[in-house]
């Protein structure tokens, strides 16, 4: 039984470290277009402002992932610290996409 939890433990930590690194790599684009534009300070300045919700997030996930080594008690641990930073990392991505979306 106490493999399963850590298996759970697991996939928790990997989704949370891709929803996490997916806010990161999201923020780096924008980073990078808005300074090869001449009217991106904007954008520039918003993305600076969300650098530290993708960082604490991001650590959180990998501090969850490195709880799954441990036993039952901290794999449940992990398994909520991981939901956790996961549902924040993703709801940022989204609301800096749907600030960001152009149509098309």
């Amino acid at each position: 039984m106490d493999w399963l939890v850590n298996l759970i433990a697991v996939i928790v930590a990997l989704a949370s470290v891709l929803a996490a690194l997916g806010h990161v790599g999201y923020l780096a684009l924008l980073n990078n277009a808005a300074g090869k534009r001449a009217g991106g300070a904007p954008v520039a300045q918003y993305v600076k402002s969300r650098w530290a919700v993708a960082g604490g997030t991001t650590a959180a996930s990998l501090f969850a992932w490195l709880l799954t080594a441990g036993g039952p008690t901290l794999d449940i641990f992990a398994i909520i610290v991981a939901a956790g930073s996961g549902v924040v990392a993703t709801k940022a991505l989204q609301s800096t996409r749907d600030r960001y979306r152009t149509g098309g």
